[in-house]
């Protein structure tokens, strides 16, 4: 398996006006698309659901689009995943759903999705991926079925300084687990070696994506691997 890449969506960060902030979002969507990344992060919490399913199917598009005009022999693999909102997942189709840590259980979310009609695939196509702040947690998601584990933070973020770094020995210690444990939290291209190096499968950011070209961070971090 290579080198994972996830980017968590900000809008806020991107404009001061709500259009502005939604036509530069779907932008660096499609930019992460033909970039390479992995996962997508759709993690706009302020939104009704209306408008995070608008804003949803709209991602969708953007991210089938750029797919569409790939000119690499290599295909792209960018999945939408909805953060926390189950529902919303299941009624876009979106790829999956990111569950935070006192969210309901992986399990929950693959019972939820085998009792709808909103996806003809199988429950099990569902990509869950969970937040997780200790070695602990990351059981906890493998036993419950999780497809990702997001582990953070993994060092101190300079905008919540009171944060406590989990640091490289618990995420050394996470990455024991049977599923893939992705760094998040504080994450630069100065040390995102060192995360590689005690065995996370891959980066998860907001900023360190969405703040630069993420073409050349791709570069950049698959340089690492």
């Amino acid at each position: 398996m290579g080198l994972l890449l996830y980017y968590i969506t900000e809008r806020k960060a991107l404009a001061a006006d709500e259009p502005t902030r939604r036509h530069r979002l779907l932008e660096k969507i499609a930019e992460a698309t033909s970039s390479g990344i992995d996962y997508i992060q759709l993690r706009e919490k302020d939104l009704t659901t209306r408008d995070l399913e608008h804003l949803a199917k709209q991602a969708i598009g953007v991210i089938s689009e750029a797919k569409k005009l790939a000119t690499d022999h290599k295909p792209l693999t960018a999945a939408l995943l909805i953060n926390s909102r189950t529902d919303v997942a299941l009624a876009v189709e979106a790829a999956g759903v990111h569950l935070r840590a006192n969210d309901v259980s992986p399990a929950e979310v693959r019972l939820c999705s085998a009792g709808t009609h909103a996806r003809e695939l199988s429950p099990r196509s569902q990509v869950i991926s969970v937040s997780c702040h200790s070695p602990e947690e990351v059981a906890q998601a493998t036993a419950a079925g999780a497809d990702l584990a997001l582990f953070a933070p993994v060092f101190e973020k300079k905008d919540t300084p009171g944060t406590k770094a989990t640091g490289l020995s618990q995420l050394r210690e996470a990455c024991r687990n049977k599923i893939p444990v992705l760094a998040l939290g504080g994450i630069t291209l100065e040390n995102a070696a060192s995360c590689l190096n005690a065995d996370a499968a891959g980066i998860a950011a907001i900023r360190l994506f969405q703040e630069n070209e993420i073409a050349a961070v791709v570069r950049k971090l698959k340089m690492l691997n």
